[in-house]
């Protein structure tokens, strides 16, 4: 069998027959990947940390019929995520869509997700906040940039702004139909800020009149209607 090394993070786990366990990673070199580590669940296991989810090193896989762990240099697990659980369920959610979403190589998706990490786990970020931008950035990688001053359907100005979730853009009152949601004036101007602010600046971001709340469940509907999947956060 072949030996590779690839730079990964856990994004799910199951159980399998005495103490192993099936791991699905995502990869910077060939995108999502299932592996087996042998072993882990036992309490001495020298892997046994690998294994949770938000995991992220460099993973030595043997490849052949099973993809099987050998060795994990751990670069960090983030722990601090799961001692919050907000930032858990938020967490989650993003490595959630990851795993609906991404299927090769796609290096720009993976700098995202670690971005997005590191600034749940060290930095102090309010509720939303990361969810909200890791979401307007996968929109802009799959090409549904929305956050425009025209119309995209007449190319008006927008003093009123509907959110069109057919085609996934932003159109005025005359270009709207049943399938879009007025966006309210905090709503819009949370994702603009959200989407122009890097990740380790986002715990000095102040947004005013749930903003980002709004601004979630509209990125979410987006989710849906561009996915057919639903982001999950409790």
């Amino acid at each position: 069998m072949a030996s590779t090394k690839v730079k990964a993070i856990v994004i799910g786990n199951t159980k399998l027959k005495e103490k192993d366990m099936l791991i699905n990673l995502f990869t910077l070199e060939k995108g999502k990947m299932t592996v087996t580590m042998r072993g882990v669940r036992g309490d001495k296991a020298k892997l046994k940390s690998a294994k949770e989810i938000f995991c992220f090193g460099d993973f030595i896989v043997e490849e052949g019929k099973t993809n099987i762990v050998t060795a994990v240099d751990i670069i960090d697990n983030f722990y601090e995520i799961s001692k919050n659980i907000e930032r858990y369920y938020e967490g989650c959610a993003i490595l959630d869509i990851v795993s609906k979403i991404a299927t090769e190589s796609n290096p720009q998706l993976f700098v995202e997700v670690i971005k997005s990490l590191k600034t749940l786990c060290y930095d102090n970020p309010k509720k939303y906040y990361v969810i909200d931008k890791f979401l307007l950035s996968v929109f802009n990688a799959m090409g549904y940039g929305f956050l425009n001053d025209k119309c995209s359907s007449c190319g008006s100005n927008l003093e009123i702004k509907y959110m069109n979730y057919e085609v996934g853009e932003i159109v005025c009152p005359a270009c709207h139909n049943s399938l879009c949601e007025k966006i309210s004036d905090a709503c819009f101007s949370a994702m603009r800020l959200l989407d122009k602010t890097d990740y380790e600046k986002l715990s000095t971001v102040k947004l005013g009149g749930m903003g980002e709340i709004q601004a979630f469940n509209l990125l979410n509907k987006n989710y849906q209607f561009r996915t057919g999947y639903s982001c999950n956060m409790i």
